[in-house]
């Protein structure tokens, strides 16, 4: 089998059973792939929703599994644990597949065959709008992701969103597998940053990273979850994945992140003062708040 799909769980029982679908018709056909749905705590009937869907849905290879130790991170160690394909897959729970997904996941493996790593486009699916106070630089927090309209490599430290990124086997395990010192969320506290770090191991050992937006899910936006208390659950969680992992290179690197960071905001500002100039305040306050709250976490207060 060339390729596992792998999708992580959490009180998505609304959404589950569309993210399974999307993959169930892809026009590559079933034999190619496998899907993992890797349920990491679901305290909601996500476990009866999968069991009526795959009822409902006997073919291909589609299997179940649990992880007690809260955090995407060991969700997805887990579920690489039990694939069976030479490519992993993340693929979020609340995204939805395009038709083709599997298939220029697959084309993208065959025509470029010295890669091990690349990922693809992520187009929010906001319910039932997007807000006004949206803005491109904030909805990165809601996993907007088009780095470029054609395939190419990543450059200049970018690299995939988690929720749509594919790795071989082969090098995930040489590199360990996620950082579970970054789980991602955990209760109500985010640390996040595993699928930076893991693109950056990657880089280091001297691999190019690649994105192909032809490789696209849509990722289901609920507006009404959107409070200032989840964008800075999000943006914070940023900065406290950064805090983590930089410590763990050395004070210094913590330190230029630091400034880095301070950077960004001054940049916020001036970003903020060209919206309301340009007449939409409504988007100037988010995307300063978000450097702030991001800076808040970097800094642990």
């Amino acid at each position: 089998m060339q390729l596992s799909i792998v999708i992580c769980s959490y009180n998505r029982a609304s959404y589950i059973g569309d993210a399974l679908t999307s993959l169930y018709e892809q026009t590559s056909g079933l034999e190619c792939f496998e899907a993992i749905v890797v349920d990491n705590n679901s305290s909601d009937n996500t476990p009866a929703v999968f069991k009526a869907w795959r009822e409902s849905h006997p073919n291909g290879n589609f299997t179940y599994t649990t992880e007690t130790q809260q955090g995407a991170s060991y969700a997805r160690n887990t579920g690489a644990k039990l694939s069976k394909g030479a490519w992993l897959c993340f693929m979020d729970d609340d995204a939805v597949a395009t038709k083709d997904y599997v298939s220029n996941i697959i084309r993208h493996i065959q025509d470029q065959p010295f890669i091990v790593g690349f990922g693809g486009r992520i187009i929010p699916k906001y319910i039932p709008e997007q807000p006004k106070w949206m803005s491109y630089y904030v909805s990165s927090l809601v996993g907007n992701f088009d780095y470029a309209p054609s395939a190419c490599a990543f450059e200049n430290g970018k690299y995939p969103l988690e929720s749509n990124m594919i790795v071989s086997k082969a090098i995930y395990e040489q590199i360990g597998g996620f950082n579970t010192a970054l789980p991602g969320v955990v209760g109500t506290l985010r640390i996040g940053g595993e699928g930076k770090e893991l693109f950056f191991k990657i880089l280091a050992l001297g691999h190019t990273i690649y994105y192909d937006p032809s490789i696209c899910v849509h990722h289901v936006v609920e507006v009404k979850k959107l409070t200032s208390e989840y964008m800075y659950r999000v943006a914070s969680g940023i900065g406290r994945g950064e805090r983590t992992r930089t410590k763990q290179i050395s004070n210094k690197a913590y330190l230029l992140k630091i400034t880095e960071y301070l950077f960004k905001l001054g940049a916020s500002v001036i970003l903020g003062l060209k919206y309301a100039l340009q007449g939409t305040p409504a988007k100037s306050w988010p995307v300063i708040q978000f450097r702030i709250d991001a800076l808040k976490g970097l800094l642990n207060y």
